[in-house]
């Protein structure tokens, strides 16, 4: 059975991380846990020591996640129609709480807003909990956490749930509609994966891929994923990088039209 030494190097939304295995030897013992931050990254912070699509080889996709647009019980909108219809009425009055500035719930609320032509207030906090807090207490109107953060609130009715913001329903929620079916152009999913140093060998590249592969069919596996309201995602090392690079170009151009920075 194979063995992994987990190293968490925290620091600058996940760019320390990043830069240490950019840096590493590429012989396919040092990996990166990679997700959307790394992509949304590229856009959101200045001079990177690092080219995220260059330096880090796309090695397997593991799942695919969404966010879910919820508000607070005595908010008057219960639909997106409707919420879109009051925050025109009231523009510039409606707070969505996000987990920070770039985090995947501000993002996503940055598309929404463009989308739905709404003018809505970001109010960013140090995480999702204290968002998520503060929505339940009622000092802000709407969120879009992620489906692992908020699922137990929407099941006990102590957060409406408006919309999902995956190109599908999610399991979890079948009665709750995507923000898409109301939005057209609107799918906002974020996603987790394995990167290896650039220039390790394709043949390396391919066995990892075919041994994570795998893996993701086992049914435990298969039903955690499940249980935190993920899907699994499977692709080739070449899928993955075209999944990555369309995903950088999306994202990048929500972020520059909103003027997303982190400093």
């Amino acid at each position: 059975m194979a063995q992994f030494i987990v190293e968490n190097r925290t620091g600058a939304g996940g760019n320390v991380a990043t830069d240490s295995v950019t840096r590493a030897a590429p012989d396919g013992y040092t990996l990166l846990l990679t997700s959307s931050v790394d992509a949304w990254n590229t856009a959101l912070y200045d001079n990177l020591k690092f080219d995220y699509l260059r330096d880090i080889a796309p090695v397997a996709s593991l799942a695919l996640g969404v966010m879910v647009l919820v508000v607070h019980p005595s908010f008057p909108a219960k639909t997106v129609p409707e919420f879109i219809a009051y925050a025109k009425h009231n523009p510039g009055k409606v707070s969505v709480g996000s987990g920070g500035v770039g985090s995947g719930s501000h993002i996503s609320w940055a598309l929404f807003t463009t989308l739905s032509g709404t003018n809505t207030v970001h109010v960013p906090y140090r995480g999702e909990g204290p968002a998520i807090s503060d929505l339940l207490g009622g000092q802000v109107h709407a969120a879009f956490p992620t489906m692992a953060s908020v699922i137990e609130y929407v099941r006990t009715s102590k957060l409406p749930a408006l919309a999902v913001t995956g190109a599908a329903r999610s399991p979890l929620l079948p009665n709750v509609p995507t923000v898409g079916e109301f939005v057209p152009g609107y799918e906002a999913s974020g996603w987790w994966g394995i990167g290896a140093p650039r220039n390790t060998a394709a043949v390396v590249i391919e066995k990892l891929n075919t041994a994570i592969r795998a893996s993701l069919t086992d049914p435990r596996l298969k039903q955690r994923i499940a249980e935190l309201g993920d899907t699994v995602f499977s692709s080739s090392p070449s899928e993955f990088r075209k999944f990555t690079v369309d995903y950088v170009d999306k994202w990048g151009k929500v972020i520059r039209a909103a003027n997303i920075k982190i400093d």
